[in-house]
């Protein structure tokens, strides 16, 4: 089983900045992919940014590129989100995920809300 805790998120004006983190604990013995996906108010969950370890590739939606940045700390088993120039639209809660050989895993979710 693995386990992930979630800090970071909050209120921002538009045009600001967070930096969301997500720390591993458990049974993490080979890591596919970690990232996170988004979900808004009425609408299916969505991938903002993974980190597809085997391939070092990382993948982002279209809205994010360029203003979001995903990166990982392997030795504290952390995946971390810089998130600038942030606009009203980015308002989310936050999820990161874990793929390993075992599934998916999700993080608790972290409200993140763009408003003046």
């Amino acid at each position: 089983q693995v386990q992930l805790v979630q800090s970071g998120g909050g209120l921002v004006q538009p045009g600001g900045s967070l930096k969301l983190s997500c720390a591993a604990s458990g049974s993490i013995f080979r890591v596919y992919a970690m990232g996170w996906y988004r979900q808004s108010a009425g609408k299916q969950r969505e991938l903002v940014a993974t980190i597809l370890t085997r391939i070092g590739r990382t993948d982002y939606a279209d809205s994010v590129r360029g203003r979001f940045t995903a990166s990982r700390e392997n030795a504290a088993n952390t995946v971390y989100l810089q998130m600038n120039n942030l606009k009203p639209e980015d308002t989310a809660v936050y999820y990161c995920h874990v793929d390993t050989p075992d599934g998916r895993s999700w993080g608790q979710g972290t409200q993140v809300t763009v408003s003046s």
